[in-house]
């Protein structure tokens, strides 16, 4: 059974999101985070919140704001505003009287799920599905021109799925702050990796990297096939499978 829900961030904007049940009482409960310009609709995040559900955990995948059906401007979006977005995921898990919380994101919802587990959250697990771990290519999908445009107006319009966006060279600094590979160095909870091997996005060495990186704390898993959306939906079924599984276990041998 899922509901859709909503609750405010750190600035009182409206989010939304879309909260899976369990049939009986929960084990824990896994919040999912989005990729760029996407919304929790997204196929991978359907198929993989609802293998959750079905293993015993809730699930809440939301619409960072500025996204999907949240409230904001896109061209305020920021790591750091998402970053507190997915804490107020957190509370809310927490106000249900969750105790075991787990995070998960696809692309970028993954920074954004690996950063939020450095601020002393009550995280125990983590799953990061095709994201990055080198250093930020945050400027990747911009043409040359686009980029002077930036760095000359200091914001810059592009187009992604079909709507024309705007972002601000504060998203970009603010991004750079971050470093991915550090991340994942100093992690001290178990983290699932998983990719697809013809992601041609982010490519999958970047999966590999973060196993080599952390193999203690990281559980690598490609996908062969897979691309970055996964929109073969054997592979969305083969992940979610694998997700449910792992994040199950966690709670078992916590």
């Amino acid at each position: 059974m899922e509901r859709q829900v909503q609750f405010k961030n750190h600035v009182g904007e409206t989010l939304a999101g879309t909260l899976h049940y369990t049939d009986r009482d929960p084990i824990g409960a896994v919040i999912a985070g989005h990729c760029f310009t996407c919304s929790r609709h997204t196929g991978i995040l359907r198929r993989v919140c609802k293998e959750l559900s079905h293993k015993g955990l809730m699930a809440l995948r939301f619409d960072f704001s500025g996204n999907g059906q949240s409230q904001g401007i896109f061209e305020e979006a920021t790591w750091s505003k998402q970053i507190l977005e997915m804490e107020a995921a957190i509370s809310m898990m927490q106000e249900k009287g969750v105790t075991w919380i787990g995070l998960a994101g696809h692309s970028l919802g993954a920074a954004i799920a690996l950063l939020t587990t450095l601020r002393d959250k009550p995280v125990s697990a983590i799953c990061r599905i095709a994201g990055r771990t080198t250093a930020n290519r945050n400027q990747h999908f911009l043409t040359p021109s686009q980029i002077q445009v930036l760095e000359d107006a200091g914001e810059v319009e592009f187009i992604s799925r079909g709507r024309t966006l705007t972002l601000s060279r504060n998203f970009f600094e603010d991004a750079a702050r971050y470093n991915l590979e550090t991340a994942i160095q100093s992690l001290t909870i178990p983290m699932l990796v998983v990719h697809g091997d013809r992601d041609d996005i982010i490519p999958v060495t970047e999966a590999r990297l973060a196993k080599q990186t952390n193999p203690e704390k990281v559980k690598l898993a490609v996908v062969p096939g897979g691309d970055h959306m996964f929109s073969n939906a054997d592979h969305q079924e083969q992940i979610a499978r694998t997700v449910a599984e792992w994040f199950s276990h966690q709670v078992d041998t916590a």
